[in-house]
């Protein structure tokens, strides 16, 4: 649960960054114009959230699958392969989302790494979970 919980907050941190630092990353949204409302302000980061709570999902859920399927291929192209299958996530986030823009796929690949990183320092952060002893 708590993986799971994490992976949705790197989507949506990665995803916030990513439009900030990353030139060709978009998340268009009414915040990042002048906000005039607070109904503007709730709107763009409930629309944050759900893509954010998309790309957790795609990572906790759907990546494991992919990547136990593609095993051979990662053994053969050294875990190279499962950047591709992260860049595929990302790019099906951005198919599905229109506030979403990837504008080519050098920023798909910086917006990856970021979400990717983010999950990793995360997991770290994951509380460890204790079986009681049979």
């Amino acid at each position: 649960m708590w993986s799971f919980f994490l992976q949705i907050l790197a989507g949506i941190l990665g995803i916030f960054l990513a439009d900030r630092f990353v030139p060709g990353v978009e998340f268009k949204g009414p915040l990042f114009l002048i906000p005039k409302s607070e109904a503007e302000i709730s709107n763009f980061f409930g629309t944050l959230v759900f893509v954010g709570f998309s790309l957790g999902f795609l990572n906790s859920f759907i990546k494991p699958i992919l990547n136990k399927i593609t095993l051979p291929l990662r053994i053969i192209t050294f875990n190279l392969s499962s950047l591709i299958i992260a860049m595929a996530m990302v790019w099906v986030v951005d198919i599905v989302f229109p506030e979403l823009v990837v504008d080519g796929i050098v920023p798909l690949f910086w917006l990856t790494l970021i979400v990717w990183i983010l999950g990793l320092i995360f997991q770290k952060w994951t509380p460890p979970t204790h079986h009681p002893p049979a």
